[in-house]
């Protein structure tokens, strides 16, 4: 699997390790986007403590400074003060899905010329549906090269509102972004989905939208979204990101165990479901407090809808070798306008590392070929497709698999800049000094 990349050398990895001590996990993605978004939409001062620190984050703190915010770093976080809004701005969301999509609904309500642009891959990435609600709305949205898809130039305060029907089957980001635009809407929003995947994201979103004084009423199949006039909090805090969570329970699981802290158990990010995956293959995963204690036990496969928490799918095929059984991986076909297609990714790196895959148009089937018996250990360098999230997962495989290395490991840091650092660390390879 060699693709022709640049960047950095490849990731050679260390397997046999043994994974050990504790693991405190960066801010949450998810939160830290809709934080943003909402201070973008409430035009107020806010510090923000504990948010991500890295590529997708940096871009969002980009946007709005060309947006006239001004943001300092303090020792808890970011203080963001809003100024004079320019006339016009182009702003660049590189491969960042969540912040593009957020941001073509909430620059709908802000007065000003707007361009929306970002990667190729960006350019690839899907937005038709939610272009056509607020177009529906009274958006006014001009599609400069194919329509759906970025570069986008936005009338700014073209967002009346009214009622729309949207279908949110490929991403639930069309639906966070109409319910956050709507407390900026003159007319405030009503929306009915005829399809919706990834539910719990839009929970964060109704509770990121509540820590900012405002509400989401529910209305028959749908949700209301009145105009809120106080919308913003003087202080918001990003709790900790399950989605990075995932990597060193999933570590624990293959490798030995491990002590999660910053966590909450009754979180609303919807990857806080992992664990429970975890422990139905077999994992001990034991709460105490706000820390949880996952470690490895034999694990066995298995069937699962992961329509729910689809960033984790890369992180259980990774798993999935090791499981007595067959896993099956269902309900995902959204999973291939990600950051990459992430079943075809992992259906590929797993097939040339020596499992049997079958890649189905929604999902996986993945044999567990080393519940019993030991990986080979030839050669194979992983291409993740400028994917954080399949570099990442494939890095979980090496702990066990030797002959592995990672093309453009920098990839990680779209969500989690200290990924390999910490990767030594659960495994010793950082001594005490370096470990900081």
């Amino acid at each position: 699997m060699n693709g022709g990349m640049g960047g950095a050398a490849p990731r050679v990895l260390e397997s046999g390790l043994t994974v050990s001590g504790r693991a405190r996990v960066p801010g949450s993605k998810s939160a830290s986007h809709r934080c943003l978004n909402l201070a973008l939409l409430a035009g107020r001062e806010i510090m923000v403590e504990n948010p991500l620190v890295a590529e997708d984050t940096a871009l969002f703190r980009a946007a709005l400074e060309a947006l006239g915010w001004r943001i300092s770093e303090t020792n808890d976080g970011w203080r963001l003060m809003p100024g004079a809004s320019p006339a016009a701005a182009s702003i660049h969301c590189g491969n960042a899905g969540t912040m593009f999509r957020f941001l073509i609904a909430s620059l709908a309500t802000l007065p000003g010329t707007w361009t929306l642009d970002g990667t190729p891959r960006l350019r690839e990435r899907p937005a038709g549906p939610l272009i056509t609600a607020l177009r529906a709305l009274g958006a006014e949205i001009e599609c400069l090269v194919a329509d759906g898809h970025a570069p986008l130039r936005i009338a700014g305060g073209s967002l009346a509102g009214g009622s729309v029907r949207l279908d949110a089957g490929e991403s639930s980001q069309y639906l966070s972004a109409l319910l956050m635009a709507g407390l900026r809407a003159p007319r405030g929003i009503e929306v009915e989905t005829t399809a919706l995947t990834s539910e719990p994201y839009v929970d964060l979103t109704l509770r990121a939208i509540e820590a900012f004084g405002a509400r989401v009423e529910r209305a028959g199949g749908g949700w209301r979204v009145l105009p809120c006039a106080s919308l913003g909090t003087p202080r918001a805090v990003v709790e900790g990101d399950w989605s990075a969570a995932c990597y060193p329970a999933a570590a624990a699981t293959l490798a030995g165990e491990i002590e999660l802290v910053g966590l909450r158990r009754d979180s609303a990010q919807g990857d806080r479901g992992f664990l429970d995956l975890l422990a139905a293959m077999g994992a001990a995963v034991q709460w105490d407090g706000d820390r949880v204690r996952i470690a490895r036990r034999a694990l066995t496969a298995l069937d699962a809808d992961l329509s729910a928490i689809p960033d984790q799918v890369p992180t259980l095929a990774a798993l999935a070798p090791f499981a007595r059984g067959t896993t099956e991986i269902r309900n995902v076909a959204h999973l291939r306008i990600k950051e990459s297609d992430r079943l075809r990714a992992m259906a590929e790196g797993l097939s040339a590392l020596g499992v049997p895959v079958e890649e189905r148009r929604d999902g996986l089937s993945i044999r567990g070929v080393w519940a019993d018996a030991a990986p080979p250990a030839t050669p194979v360098r992983i291409d993740p497709h400028g994917d954080h999230r399949i570099a990442m997962s494939f890095a979980l495989v090496g702990l066990r698999r030797s002959g592995i290395s990672i093309a453009e490991p920098e990839v990680v840091g779209k969500s989690f800049p200290g990924f390999w650092n910490e990767l030594a660390r659960w495994t010793g390879a950082l001594g005490p000094a370096a470990a900081g």
